[in-house]
């Protein structure tokens, strides 16, 4: 097999992958958000919160249809490079990928045209039960995907049978299928990963207004529902990743030694690097800072069990070092500098001093870029670290592609995709930016509340009564 072949078609997907990848997670912290906003207004009746709601909603419409978008080519790849690959865990993505299509799609594709064109055509609690379900089947979705994705890193509940001379995967325990080893652990961190990107998503928006003088009201409201959300998901975060790494080290010992750039196994305790350069020709980490001892204790709870390194793994079997290092501490770093800014932003608005800061809005301006990077770096140190393997100790990447696509047709396709998906990115971010800058409604113009100040303005002009403009003493009006 013609090695560039393989790698043009890990390029190909990688590309696909992250593009779309930019958009389900802001649906699903964008959804949070909805929820939130609109079961305020349900509970506060206050048109404000309502006129949030309608706004987040506009630009949750345009993220999650240039998302399906994206999505569609993925498919398809599965099919024209992967078929190898779809052979082999064709049993096991099919039941997956059904699921998510059966509760997870349906319902979330079924309720969004009452999310988004029912606000004056649907009750109240009908719309926040449609919001709910929107978000709901948002959740879903990521579920399947990222079960389906963690049984390719620890497989579960299956069998191999042989089908024309070929191995493939087989289900025998549909449920331990579903709650694989790695997979509760990666879901939980997605999840937290996209209420994150939402929440800065929506204190981006709202401390440019603050900035800009517009919408101060709104914008005040909207930072602060954003900054709890993110305090408190950026706390949870630390702990997911605690918990995600504890299971890497008894499942994927290789990886977790390429993420720390591990390469020597000693005798005492492992020390923990927070940032270098990792060089597998020498086997070291230049230019690197570490905590001594702290791997040891954050697998193990203790300052003496020592973890195993990358010498530990057969030379044919050992996972790419420098990009999942990388990633992975970009990863982390961001996530410290989230708990980090959003405590400080808490500690500010307890002091009353937090819109009044400009510096501190337009750093959250600009920090809605870093979630972006993190979500990115976490899936590729993830994916990248599993190497050479596309399921984990059962079928190399190498030996999943379609034996039958030459490298020009995929290059050809890399470049076709490159140019379809910038554009998309372009319509994307060009759409978002004129429904920002358009900003939410004004709450008085909203419901029944709209037709107010024409009611006053005839009743102080004495051009008829007040009361027979809301219908009151027809009968007075038929005698005249």
């Amino acid at each position: 097999m013609d090695l560039d072949v393989v790698l043009l078609s890990r390029l190909q997907f990688a590309l696909t992958i992250m593009v779309h990848y930019l958009f389900p997670p802001l649906s699903i912290g964008l959804g949070a958000q909805l929820v939130i906003t609109e079961g305020l207004y349900l509970r506060t009746k206050d048109r404000r919160w309502e006129a949030l709601a309608r706004f987040w909603t506009k630009l949750f419409a345009v993220n999650f249809a240039v998302g399906v978008a994206t999505g569609i080519v993925m498919e398809f790849e599965f099919g024209t490079n992967w078929a190898t690959y779809s052979r082999f865990v064709g049993d096991v993505f099919g039941s997956a990928l059904a699921s998510e299509g059966i509760f997870a799609f349906f319902l979330e594709s079924g309720f969004l045209a009452v999310l988004v064109f029912g606000w004056d055509r649907v009750g109240p609690k009908m719309h926040f039960f449609s919001t709910l379900m929107v978000f709901t089947g948002s959740v879903f979705s990521s579920v399947w995907i990222v079960i389906a994705n963690s049984w390719m890193h620890t497989p579960a509940g299956y069998h191999l049978v042989e089908e024309n001379g070929r191995m493939r995967a087989e289900i025998t325990d549909f449920w331990a299928m579903c709650f694989n080893p790695s997979s509760m652990h990666r879901l939980g961190h997605v999840l937290l990963g996209a209420f994150i990107l939402g929440a800065f998503f929506t204190m981006s928006i709202s401390a440019w207004y603050v900035l800009k003088k517009r919408h101060e009201d709104l914008a005040t409201r909207s930072f602060k529902v954003g900054l709890v959300m993110a305090a408190l998901s950026s706390v949870a975060m630390l702990v997911s990743g605690h918990g995600q790494a504890r299971a890497l080290a008894a499942n994927q010992p290789a990886k977790l030694a390429a993420l720390e750039g591990h390469f020597h196994t000693g005798e005492g305790p492992t020390d923990l690097y927070i940032m270098g350069w990792p060089d597998r020709a020498t086997e070291t980490v230049h230019f690197g800072i570490a905590l001594p001892g702290m791997l040891s204790f954050l697998v193990h709870d203790d300052f003496e069990t020592p973890i195993p390194g990358l010498d530990q793994v057969p030379d044919d079997e050992e996972p790419p070092v420098l990009l999942p290092f990388l990633t992975y501490h970009v990863m982390v770093g961001c996530g410290m500098y989230f708990i980090g800014l959003t405590l400080f932003g808490l500690f500010m608005w307890w002091r009353g001093k937090l819109f009044t800061s400009r510096w501190l809005m337009w750093i959250f301006v600009g920090s809605v870029l870093l979630p972006y990077v993190a979500n990115q770096a976490g899936w590729v140190a993830t994916e990248v670290g599993r190497q050479p393997w596309i399921v984990y100790g059962l079928l190399r990447t190498a030996d999943a592609v379609s034996r039958s696509v030459p490298t020009d047709q995929v290059l050809g396709s890399i470049a076709l995709f490159s140019f379809i998906y910038l554009a998309l990115v372009v319509l994307w971010v060009v759409v978002l930016n004129e429904k920002i800058k358009h900003g939410p409604e004004d709450p008085a113009t909203l419901g029944p509340h709209a037709a107010e100040p024409f009611r006053d303005a005839a009743a102080r002009l004495s051009l008829v009564s007040p009361h027979r403009l809301t219908g009151d003493d027809a009968s007075d009006e038929e005698e005249e």
